[in-house]
């Protein structure tokens, strides 16, 4: 029998198996934790931080989607410190990544109060769209690097491994193995990626097309 640990949440006591992501826990109690790299059925790989937490005699914040239950822990969902992170972890991420066709992330933006101009002056990343297959294109200047196509593709879906990253620094993006095009790859076009894919960097080409138009 799975041992059970009792802790609280924005001041409500919740009872969970020990092995429980805090995250879980919340959802649990029906507290709603922003996240962006997280997704129910991938592995959660705790990137954006977003679903950062307070928790009580911790100096730092826990990312909530990786971060253990623990007895008698105290966790704030809410707090100023962990509104003020996620406030510049949105504002950043709009300083450099066009957003125009991510409503999810928009929201969070507004939901946070953060001003998606503050530092207007970063570095945009900006990509050439790739279409080098008659599916889906590939469009890195709307990618936030979250992750999750990259899992789907690998051994918590697919089990195909044709995505993985690609050069350093503001240049970072998703690619394939020595950036040969898709066709090239051990990519069988399954579309998991692209349903994934929480802002539209990955898109069918019909409906790119039909967009352009």
């Amino acid at each position: 029998m799975t041992p059970m640990v009792a802790l609280t949440i924005d001041n409500q006591t919740v009872t969970v198996p020990e092995d429980t992501t805090i995250l879980s826990a919340a959802n649990a109690l029906g507290l709603k934790i922003p996240t962006l790299c997280y997704h129910p059925a991938l592995t959660p790989p705790a990137i954006c931080r977003l679903c950062s937490v307070e928790v009580e005699g911790l100096r730092m914040l826990q990312p909530a989607c990786v971060a253990k239950v623990a007895p008698g822990m105290v966790v704030k969902t809410d707090s100023q410190r962990v509104k003020i992170g996620r406030k510049v972890i949105l504002e950043l991420l709009a300083s450099t990544v066009d957003l125009s066709e991510a409503p999810a992330i928009q929201t969070l933006l507004a939901q946070a109060g953060a001003d998606p101009h503050r530092f207007k002056g970063g570095v945009k990343r900006e990509f050439e769209v790739i279409v080098d297959n008659p599916f889906y294109i590939r469009d890195y200047s709307q990618c936030i690097m979250c992750w999750r196509c990259i899992q789907v593709c690998a051994e918590d879906v697919q089990h195909t491994f044709a995505l993985t990253w690609g050069k350093r620094g503001i240049q970072s993006h998703v690619a394939t193995f020595f950036e040969e095009d898709m066709p090239d790859t051990t990519c069988v076009f399954c579309g998991n990626c692209v349903g994934v894919c929480p802002t539209g960097a990955l898109k069918g080409l019909v409906e790119w097309e039909m967009e352009k138009k």
